[in-house]
């Protein structure tokens, strides 16, 4: 019986050897023929299963790494759309300060402000910090004193009173505190809280804390907990009064329609000032937590784009140990006149189906994710019972994703090209395979 499978391989060899010396006859580029047995490769037989369960992992694998790329990546735009718009919806694009002497003139200087083109709104106010209390609980707060007109106007708050109403804001001496700041105090619209400034009335034995007690005229909720928990806003002339601010006020608060252009409103807005003023823009108020969040996020898109490296590797494995296995075949569709050429694109778009399928597949999984991302995460919340995302820690009360067209396609361009690349050198290997050699495995 060996004796016999001996003559059989040396008659192939034989062959081999005549038919690797004639001019192949060659086929079309990519024909039919080719596509036949590269889709055929992915089925493998039952002694050949191990191949198909490595190329079942580099597909999840590339799939998984898109779709993993495209959900973090979408879900960091949505964190930074949503903290931009409410940091920028209660705070000014730009702040504008005297630096000669008290602001007085703030009417007609915010009105200059504000005839400047691009200028949506220009806010007088006046801040402060002081103690915040209730019969059950007490705690530290950022006072605001604006007029009622401002107050509606400002895009994080006209919108989003949850109790009570601004309705005679500046005529009554009624505040307005955010949901978590009521919640904290075990306060609602209507009840009286408690405010305690450290720089009070001055007398003979110094300066005492001023106190006063105001009725909470409404309740608002911007989704921020960390302002949602800390703002409280009165009346300008109020504040003026509570703060010692006679006739003054501390900035004026500036927006714009485009915050990230904010640059080239500075010399426009320092023109129409007509005094001296210092301007400090969001940028710089917020630069230090920004550019954390920018480098964050290109962090995880280079640890997160190592997946699809990874199991591009796979691919490049898999691949191997597939040509190896299927020696015998190459073997024979050289004899039969295939040239190197038609082996290696066979088994290239073998390799390259597992990662474009893959890619395709991520993609559309990223793309049901990010759309349902908020569903996704109150039903895993109910599932274990627990809370995944605190709006304590992350300052948001949902969680957001935003795709952006431009970075999805970056990533699937990027996975596209590196399943394309990862079948090169098995292929180039299988092309180069000597017919004689191929016809000797068994």
């Amino acid at each position: 019986m060996a004796a016999k499978s001996a003559a059989r391989r040396t008659k192939a060899a034989k062959t081999a050897s005549a038919g690797a010396g004639a001019e192949p006859t060659g086929s079309r580029p990519f024909s039919a023929f080719e596509w036949m047995l590269s889709l055929r490769y992915l089925r493998a037989r039952r002694k050949e299963g191990f191949i198909s369960v490595i190329a079942g992992f580099s597909f999840l694998g590339i799939m998984l790494g898109v779709a993993t790329l495209i959900i973090v990546m979408a879900v960091m735009n949505g964190f930074r759309t949503e903290l931009l718009s409410k940091i920028l919806g209660l705070n000014g694009h730009m702040l504008v300060q005297p630096i000669d002497g008290p602001l007085t003139d703030y009417d007609a200087v915010a009105k200059r402000i504000a005839g400047v083109p691009g200028v949506k709104l220009a806010v007088p106010l006046v801040e402060g910090q002081a103690l915040a209390s209730s019969a059950f609980n007490a705690g530290g707060v950022l006072v605001r004193g604006l007029s009622e007109a401002s107050l509606r106007a400002l895009p994080a708050i006209g919108s989003n009173i949850r109790t009570g109403t601004l309705d005679g804001f500046d005529e009554g001496s009624g505040v307005a505190i955010g949901s978590g700041l009521s919640k904290q105090l075990s306060l609602q619209a209507g009840d009286n809280l408690t405010l305690v400034a450290p720089r009070g009335a001055v007398t003979p034995m110094g300066t005492t804390p001023r106190i006063k007690v105001y009725k909470i005229a409404a309740v608002f909720e911007i989704g921020m907990s960390e302002y949602d928990s800390a703002f409280v806003f009165m009346p300008l002339a109020e504040s003026q009064a509570y703060f010692n601010k006679d006739g003054d006020v501390t900035a004026i608060e500036v927006y714009v329609d485009h915050p990230d252009d904010v640059e080239r409103y500075r010399p426009l807005v320092q023109a129409a000032a007509e005094r001296p003023i210092y301007i400090v823009d969001w940028r710089q108020r917020n630069a230090t937590f920004f550019n954390a969040l920018q480098v964050e996020r290109n962090v995880m898109f280079l640890i997160l784009t190592l997946i699809v490296v990874v199991a591009a590797f796979n691919i490049v494995s898999g691949l191997n140990m597939l040509v190896k296995d299927k020696g015998r075949d190459i073997g024979i569709l050289r004899t039969m006149g295939a040239t190197s050429g038609a082996i290696m694109r066979i088994f290239l778009v073998t390799g390259a189906a597992i990662g474009v399928v893959g890619t395709l597949a991520g993609f559309l999984l990223g793309l049901i994710v990010c759309l349902n991302v908020e569903e996704i995460r109150q039903f895993i919340s109910w599932l274990t019972a627990t809370e995944l995302f605190s709006p304590e820690l992350y300052y948001l009360s949902r969680l957001p994703a935003e795709l952006n067209a431009g970075e999805t396609a970056t990533v699937v361009l990027m996975a596209l090209i590196l399943s394309l690349l990862a079948p090169l050198y098995p292929s180039w290997r299988a092309a180069r395979l000597d017919p004689v050699e191929a016809l000797r495995y068994e």
